[in-house]
């Protein structure tokens, strides 16, 4: 028998999934509460008691989905067994992933919602903070082992790479890749450059 406190969980869990699955296919002007909770299977009143209202669902879906992607990431750039070429080549293979999954879309809509709401700003801007602060971190370490890389400093590459990989983002549910912006492919390249670092 399930406790009160794993059943609260598993349908705060069931909720944050079935919002992800609706901003996905609706995007967020579209994000109908009642949908959710449809696909769910709970009643209404159970996205107010764990949510509050849709802003809060959607809040709580971006805080839900970017821990566990931060937390991916974090174990990807902690692992000793790899290059930082091949951390690389693995960074580009998540963004791959995430834009199929649907986070990338997820993350785009919420990016877009805080241009006008200063609550989602906030939380949206902590998030994609976090993310800055783990790849400065990486440059850092890489720093350490290959040498500076001219006037550039970790905090420059940091917002550097972090604002080319949410440019590629956009730019790839944009449609441009088809269109010939080879976004993701050049991403992948330097990769190909890190790789000429580690070679001398």
């Amino acid at each position: 028998m399930k406790t009160a406190s794993k059943k609260k969980a598993d349908t705060n869990v069931a909720l944050l999934e079935a919002a992800k699955k609706m901003l996905h296919r609706n995007g967020y002007a579209g994000l109908s509460t009642r949908d959710v909770a449809t696909e769910a299977g709970v009643p209404l009143s159970q996205i107010h008691y764990h949510f509050g209202s849709k802003q809060g669902l959607v809040l709580g879906l971006f805080e839900y989905l970017n821990a566990q992607l931060l937390h991916r990431q974090s174990e990807l750039f902690e692992d000793p067994s790899l290059t930082l070429s091949q951390q690389w080549d693995r960074a580009c293979d998540y963004l791959d992933d995430d834009i199929a999954s649907g986070y990338v879309r997820i993350l785009q809509e919420m990016i877009a919602a805080s241009w006008s709401d200063p609550d989602i700003a906030k939380v949206v801007r902590t998030g994609l903070l976090g993310w800055y602060e783990l790849i400065v971190g990486l440059v850092r370490k890489a720093e350490t082992r290959y040498g500076a890389l001219g006037p550039f400093t970790p905090e420059d590459i940091g917002a550097l790479i972090s604002s080319a990989f949410i440019g590629a983002e956009s730019i790839a549910l944009l449609g441009a890749e088809k269109k010939g912006v080879p976004v993701r492919q050049s991403l992948r390249r330097f990769g190909d450059l890190i790789r000429i670092f580690e070679a001398r």
